[in-house]
């Protein structure tokens, strides 16, 4: 009692004033009584009846009742002795959960129901005996017993929204009812087996256990296979067999909500479903019988589960399952294999009786069955429709239906089919592709009505054609959607495509334009339709036809240079990126497709060449801008709130919906969406186009930091200062040339590293998202700053070698110069020598004179003549000997000045490499001295 005396404080705090209904709550404190401790059992059966009344009309006794009154009744319940008070318990439960509608209620007043709801079911015991209660005799103890669990489930899913602390603190308690209900019937034995058992009771009965367990099965993988290994699935589709299939009533359709609950990400399940049962029983439902094929509103809704069961199926189980793919292939081939597609094109294409959200739902799962599968590709591209004479391939009839319908949903369906048929399939593109042939002028201006036997290819080409003569580009944009398709990630097709021409409207006034340059033409008068707002009409037409653009330019150079031959081309792009009339999403591919320009051009020729397109960036857009255009587009909702391309609304209606709400099921994408322009737009870009542009972006930023990092290779004009000048000798022009070449690498190389720094920083400052956050290891100024470290280790490691070979060359200078010195120092000793002997020859000539002189005096004349004479020649020769001497010296003193002068600059010392020379002539210069002074 506890929690209830709890429950009754909140109640005083949320209502205030207590004695307002202090009447009331005695009024329902006086029945509990009597019920309780009453001696007739008369009196207690009336004051069920009167509680039973208050309790269902009135706010207060239902709150005063959950205050102290659950105790009273169960243990009625638990006696069971008077099974018409039971009934009445169990009735008056009924009552206390389900709320009452009231027209003015506090803005933070708590639904009396939603709270008897979480104190019912806090106690596992009461859930039990509930349980129990389905195994009585009493069929409406069994069925009011149904509803009391009903109610529980349906209010504990009920939120609201409180101010106060202590209300959120109240309801977020509540919420827990549903899962504590859930562990409570796992806990109870036998109790998911009663529920199930139900199932086989009577229709009422039946009824109730098959919306108690729909909402029990939601969110509970243990609830769900306990109910398939007790036989759901035979007792599911019996029941849906019994109704009459897809014509019967809201209990087929309960059924199916039931079914798609046990399989919805649950691969075990479908295992089972596949394995035991079969896929027989439920594409037996899809079948149409009778002559007129009438589509009621339940049949309708009918129809839209059992189409949502099969898109489960096909979708496999949970994303964590690692056999998630396997399963999905084993279904998609045992479905095709039950002649399931006939069945969805009967209901998608050849049924115009079925409503837009059925034809809908079929095309989705067309396209999910599709998708990845080779078998039922093929199956689909063989698959002809009709009856004779007029059988056209099933691609056929659907790309009528694209081009023709004037519903935009069944539109988008149906355009999910190609979408799904072309992803990866490249033989499917390029068989569609080899069917792209011009038809003649009278053919390609023909109403659509004669488009019954024409080609895949000529009608898309009749579609991309139909705006020239009516002004209506909404078909244009349908037939451009699936020509993208055909063409994405498939060169040999964007080559073939490529050459396709288109007739003008009026041949002798214009020759035929390539069908690229027609969709350029159709994206420029899709901005010029104005609407009365003036705001450009069919504002999902210019994306569709950029996406095209966009996938056709991409890895294809050759469709770059067919798109840059006309220059209004580029002109009108440049315009378009920098228009705010536009949408964010049409200026961020119209600057991806100028992007795609730059980094998949080839192109050599002046005006056409990706330095070309940068400089119209940079100058028209500038590069800051043109970034933020890029990031501006990643930022918007289409692009942040992408899907996977096979993601799509479920199409099931619960029980509690609204029937005539189905009409209205082909609006629920553009409901999804409002804050877009148009719905086109979120199914244009799901999450692999939304990718592919995020990488595409990428490479642009680094191809435009590339451009700006390295120059042209090719100089196109001569400065004058390279000209030989007149009467310039070679050797002054070659060292003038020289030094301006060293001026201009060194202006260049600044020059590279500052705009290298520039378009990094543009990029970065334009940039952003993953692109931005990625680390970029090739950046533009880091890789000037590398080229910059490793030209100046080239020059240093050069000059260390020049300084080498000087330094060699200049050892070789000194060992010739020191062995002229050793060759000069013997020179000096022989010519010393020479004199030495000379000197002793005159002396010994003088001796001999003396010697003459002391023998006779007859001869003093004659003998002093000659020694006169032979010293007057000894002294010639002798000074003619010195002279030459003098003049050698002088020469190698001149060398060895300018010997020693080099070597002090190499760092020698010469002081001590001429120590010791001529201390061996010491000796003779001083015997020479002697002599002359004698």
């Amino acid at each position: 009692m506890d929690l209830v005396s709890g429950y009754k404080g909140v109640v005083g705090l949320v209502f205030g004033n207590e004695d307002s209904s202090a009447n009331e709550d005695s009024y329902v404190e006086r029945l509990l009584d009597c019920i309780k401790n009453g001696k007739l059992v008369e009196d207690r059966r009336n004051a069920m009846a009167e509680l039973q009344s208050v309790v269902a009309e009135s706010h207060s006794a239902q709150l005063a009742f959950g205050t102290m009154g659950f105790p009273v009744l169960f243990g009625v319940l638990k006696e069971r002795d008077d099974v018409e008070m039971v009934r009445g318990a169990v009735e008056t439960l009924v009552g206390a959960l389900t709320p009452i509608r009231q027209e003015k209620l506090h803005k933070n007043e708590v639904q009396p129901a939603l709270m008897n709801a979480d104190l019912l079911s806090r106690d596992e015991q009461n859930i039990s005996l509930l349980l129990n209660l389905l195994s009585e005799d009493d069929f409406y103890v069994r069925y009011y017993t149904l509803q009391v669990l009903t109610a529980l489930l349906t209010n504990s899913h009920v939120r609201y929204f409180l101010t106060v602390l202590l209300f959120f603190i109240f309801v977020e308690t509540c919420t827990e009812a549903f899962f504590r209900l859930q562990e409570a019937i796992l806990t109870i034995p036998r109790g998911i087996t009663r529920l199930v058992d139900m199932l086989m009771d009577r229709e009422v009965i039946r009824n109730e256990a098959l919306l108690l367990l729909t909402y029990l099965t939601r969110e509970a993988e243990e609830i769900q296979k306990i109910l398939v290994f007790e036989g759901a699935f035979e007792k599911i589709f019996s029941i849906i067999k019994e109704e009459g299939g897809s014509d019967g009533g809201v209990v087929v359709q309960d059924c199916l909500e039931l079914l798609n609950n046990l399989i919805r990400s649950n691969a075990s399940n479908q295992v089972l479903l596949r394995e035991t049962i079969g896929f027989d029983s439920l594409i037996s439902i899809l079948k149409l019988r009778g002559s007129t094929y009438s589509f009621s509103q339940q049949k309708t809704i009918n129809l839209l589960c059992v189409l949502e069961t099969i898109r489960l199926l096909i979708n496999g189980g949970s994303e964590a399952d690692p056999a998630k793919q396997i399963d999905k292939s084993t279904n998609k081939t045992v479905l095709a294999q039950r002649k399931v597609l006939d069945h969805l094109l009967m209901l998608g294409v050849e049924s115009q009786w079925a409503s837009v959200a059925v034809r809908c739902a079929a095309f989705r799962c067309i396209g999910d069955l599709i998708f990845g599968h080779r078998e039922n590709l093929d199956a689909l591209a063989s698959k002809f429709l009709g009856d004779e004479p007029q059988v056209e391939p099933a691609l056929n009839s659907i790309l009528r239906i694209i081009l023709r319908t004037s519903s935009m949903q069944e539109f988008i369906a149906a355009d999910y089919v190609f979408k799904s048929f072309c992803e990866g399939n490249m033989v499917g593109q390029k068989m569609l592709a080899s069917t792209l042939i011009p038809q003649p002028l009278s053919l390609t201006h023909a109403p659509f009505e004669e488009d019954v036997n024409m080609s895949f290819g000529s009608m898309l080409l009749h579609g991309l054609a139909s705006s020239e003569h009516d002004g209506d580009l909404e078909i244009s944009c349908r037939a451009a959607s699936v020509l993208s398709y055909v063409l994405k990630d498939n060169i040999p097709c964007k080559e073939k495509v490529l050459q396709i021409e288109i007739e003008s409207p009026m041949p002798s006034l214009g020759s035929p334009e390539p069908l690229l340059h027609r969709m350029v033409k159709y994206l420029a008068l899709a901005f010029s339709k104005k609407g009365k707002d003036g705001k450009s009409t069919n504002s999902y037409v210019q994306p569709i036809i950029l996406k095209l653009l966009v996938t056709w330019l991409s890895d294809c150079p050759n469709a770059v240079n067919s798109f840059l031959a006309s220059r209004p081309h580029l002109t009108y792009l440049v315009e378009l990126i920098s228009n705010r009339d536009t949408t964010v999403c049409v200026r961020g591919l119209a600057a991806v497709l100028l992007g795609e320009c730059v980094i998949f051009n080839k192109s050599t020729e002046s005006g056409k060449d990706a330095f070309t397109i940068v400089d119209a960036i940079s100058q028209k857009i500038g590069l800051t801008s043109y970034f933020q255009k890029l990031e501006e587009m990643q930022q918007s909702f289409v692009f942040s709130s992408a899907k996977p391309a096979q993601y799509h609304k479920s199409l099931s209606k619960t029980t509690n919906d609204s029937i005539t709400d189905v009409e209205e099921i082909e609006d629920d994408v553009a409901n999804d969406h409002k804050k877009e322009d148009h719905p086109m737009l979120a199914e244009m870009c799901d999450s692999q186009f939304v990718n592919f542009i995020k990488n595409l972006e990428a490479d642009i930023r680094d191809g435009v930091v590339n451009l700006y990092s390295h120059p042209k290779n090719n100089v196109l004009v001569v400065p004058a200062e390279l000209e030989q000048r007149k009467d310039e000798a070679d050797v002054d022009y070659i060292k003038r040339l020289k030094s301006f070449l060293e001026k201009q690498c060194s202006e260049i190389q600044d020059l590279l590293n500052r705009n290298a720094i520039l378009a990094e920083d543009l990029a970065n400052t334009g940039g952003g998202g993953s692109s931005q956050n990625e680390p970029r290891p090739s950046s533009g100024s880091e890789r000037v700053q590398i080229e910059k470290l490793k030209r100046d280790l080239l020059e240093a490691s050069q000059r260390v070698d020049m300084l080498k070979n000087e330094n060699s060359k200049m050892d070789n200078e000194v060992s010739s110069y020191k062995t002229l010195c050793a060759k000069i120092e013997n020179d000096l000793k022989s010519l010393s020598d020479a004199y030495n002997s000379l000197e002793q020859a005159n002396y010994h000539l003088e001796n001999e004179v003396k010697a003459l002189k002391s023998g006779g005096s007859t001869s003093s004349l004659d003998i002093e003549a000659i020694k006169a004479e032979a010293k007057e020649e000894a002294q010639k020769e002798s000074e003619a000997e010195l002279g030459d001497l003098l003049v050698c010296l002088g020469q190698e003193q001149s060398k060895v000045e300018k010997l020693s002068a080099r070597l002090l600059e190499l760092g020698e010392d010469v002081d001590a490499l001429l120590e010791g020379i001529g201390d061996d002539m010491a000796a003779p210069d001083d015997e020479e001295d002697d002599e002359d002074d004698e």
